[in-house]
């Protein structure tokens, strides 16, 4: 009962409430400046001028802002343009958090764009109305002023002429009674003649007939006044009140609606915003770390399998001739030095030659590897040359497209010449067919490089691991006597894939001699040689020490001149370590003319150098 008595209760009170808003909006309708503050003339002024100056506030607030919408849209446009990917970073691609990245940075470009756009369209709707609305508010205030001072005015000066025709009448009065009592003391008086009592009634009726002008006057003047002020209080003044109410609830509409209207600017960017958002979250959630760590193993997997167990070496069963020095070093060794391989004496410069005839098949591309991709470990390799091989597919496909579309271009133009010239097209057609033949021709050659490739059995320990024994990036240059020089690698010597037989810097080129004519086996002569050994080489007959040993790890037939066969398994003395051509120079122990020396491809051999 007593929930039901309050639930009544809060339900009238509501309904009261309502009521009395019902009823003040109704006063309030109904009431107005003109009636209500007929004489607050001067504060209503004050009051319109201070929501003019609202308004034009309100402006410079959506000026700043639009100043730091732009600025913000700025500095977010620079960001993401400091942070784009440069393009030595584009390999890295292919991982999802890249990639990520790179959506995040679009969609941040686009939440900048959508600042761009709150902010012009403040500027050009908003901000224009604002100033447009302030300029006519004030211009016609002032005119509601002038009006309004010029009625005050006329007001003023009719009260003026009021108080001067009361002043008038009452010396008129005053003048007039004393002529009176005048008059009456000289008709009392017996010593007065005849003309003078005459005199002071003449001047009586004077001033009687002034004051009673001046009565009428003062009367004329009062109703003019009372007239004139009723008409101000009631219509003249109260119509320029209200058109200074108009004023002002235009001014206070205008704000609202502008306020409305930046909100609505704001809210029209909204869902592309939310989208935005939508796609970082969704650039975030496609990160896949498993996917990346896949990438990763694809992209560095050379195709090597890690080195076997260093074998033990029991010096009482060695050679002691074949052997300088008992101690070696394992594959991890890291202060192995050419110094400690063989005598500085010794060392002599092989003449560049592999410089010269190297340019043509081992050139680099932009990105600084060789051609076929013969510095890279078997697998990268492979995928290098399948990538270009479907690049330049594609763009044969795109050049024959063209080209197609150029012969039937130019069989149009022959069959209507009015369209246009065939020789215009035949200039076009024949630098495409000449694309088309060069694109045709390096792909043969990329398929070529792949069989190859694909064809090179997979070794069991990167040749690199033999090659990183010399401490601080030392390297070892071979002469054709198995002489060297200790020097720094200073990056023009770059290491070639050893199983890439073809190589300018083999022994097929010339460059090296088979173990007929090597200097110190013993046969051959340095005439055989077909370019002929004297010109670039420095001879000794000095036979070399060993540097270490070797175990082949794949059979290899000995097909170029210079090179030497081996079978797997076989062990064979290194006299010359790489020297970045892929090929290491090695001696075997012949029973028919003693030893065997020649080149062996680097890839092909386990190396184990002496301390």
């Amino acid at each position: 009962m007593l929930a039901l008595l309050a639930s009544g209760s809060s339900r009238s009170s509501s309904n009261n409430k309502l009521a009395e808003s019902e009823n003040s909006a109704q006063n309030s309708n109904n009431m107005s400046w003109g009636t209500e503050l007929w004489d607050q003339n001067e504060n209503l002024a004050i009051h319109t001028n201070r929501g003019i100056d609202a308004l034009d506030k309100f402006a410079n607030f959506l000026r700043d802002r639009v100043a730091i919408e732009t600025e913000y849209a700025g500095k977010l446009r620079r960001l993401v343009k400091n942070y784009q990917p440069k393009k030595k970073e584009e390999e890295d691609n292919e991982f999802t958090s890249v990639q990520a990245f790179r959506n995040l940075l679009k969609e941040v470009g686009d939440l900048a764009g959508q600042r761009e756009v709150v902010s012009e369209s403040l500027q050009l709707q908003i901000i224009a109305g604002v100033t447009l609305l302030s300029k006519t508010l004030r211009e016609d205030r002032k005119k509601c002023l002038s009006d309004g001072a010029t009625l005050q005015q006329n007001l003023t000066a009719q009260l003026s002429s009021l108080d001067r025709a009361k002043r008038n009448y009452e010396k008129a009065y005053r003048d007039s009674e004393k002529a009176v009592d005048s008059y009456k003391r000289a008709d009392m008086d017996l010593n007065l003649s005849r003309a003078e009592v005459e005199r002071y009634k003449n001047v009586m009726t004077t001033k009687i007939q002034q004051s009673d002008d001046a009565k009428n006057e003062y009367a004329n003047q009062l109703q003019k006044t009372n007239n004139l002020q009723q008409q101000h209080f009631s219509m003249l003044l109260p119509a320029v009140l209200n058109r200074l109410q108009e004023l002002d609830e235009k001014r206070t509409r205008g704000f609202r609606e502008f306020i409305v209207g930046a909100a609505d600017v704001e809210s029209s960017v909204a869902p592309i915003i939310a989208r935005c958002m939508e796609g970082i979250v969704k650039a975030g959630e496609s990160i896949n770390e498993k996917e990346d760590t896949f990438k990763v193993i694809e992209r560095y997997q050379s195709g090597f399998t890690p080195p076997r167990d260093i074998p033990f070496e029991d010096l009482s069963k060695c050679d002691p001739d074949s052997v300088q020095d008992s101690h070696y070093s394992n594959s991890t060794s890291n202060h192995l030095t050419i110094r400690g391989t063989m005598s500085a004496n010794k060392l002599k410069k092989r003449v560049g030659i592999f410089n010269i005839f190297g340019s043509n098949k081992n050139s680099l591309t932009a990105d600084g590897q060789k051609e076929d991709f013969s510095d890279l470990p078997p697998n990268q390799r492979r995928k290098k040359l399948q990538a270009k091989i479907a690049e330049l597919t594609q763009n044969i496909a795109q050049e024959t497209k063209a080209r197609d579309g150029l012969m039937k271009m130019k069989i149009v133009y022959e069959a209507n010449s009015s369209l246009g010239n065939p020789m215009t097209v035949e200039g076009q057609l024949n630098e495409s067919e000449h694309k088309l033949e060069k694109l045709k021709v390096d792909l043969k050659k990329y398929q070529g490089f792949l069989e190859k490739a694909s064809q090179m059995p997979t070794a069991t320990s990167s040749p690199q691991a033999t090659r990183n024994q010399l401490q601080n990036g030392h390297r070892t240059s071979r002469h054709s006597n198995g002489s060297a020089d200790d020097h720094h690698d200073d990056g023009d010597d770059q290491p070639d894939d050893a199983g890439s037989l073809s190589s300018s810097a083999s022994p097929e080129s010339g460059l090296g001699t088979s173990h007929t004519s090597l200097p110190g086996s013993g046969q051959g002569s340095a005439n055989e040689n077909a370019i002929g050994e004297d010109t670039y080489y420095e001879t000794e007959v000095e036979t070399l020490n060993p540097v270490g040993k070797c175990r082949a790890l794949y059979p290899f037939e000995a097909s170029s001149e210079g090179s030497i066969p081996m079978s797997e398994g076989e062990e064979l003395q290194v006299i010359e370590i790489d020297q970045g051509d892929g090929w290491t120079r090695v001696r075997r122990e012949n029973n028919s003319n003693g030893w065997d020396e020649g080149f062996v491809p680097t890839s092909y051999i386990e190396c184990t150098l002496y301390a």
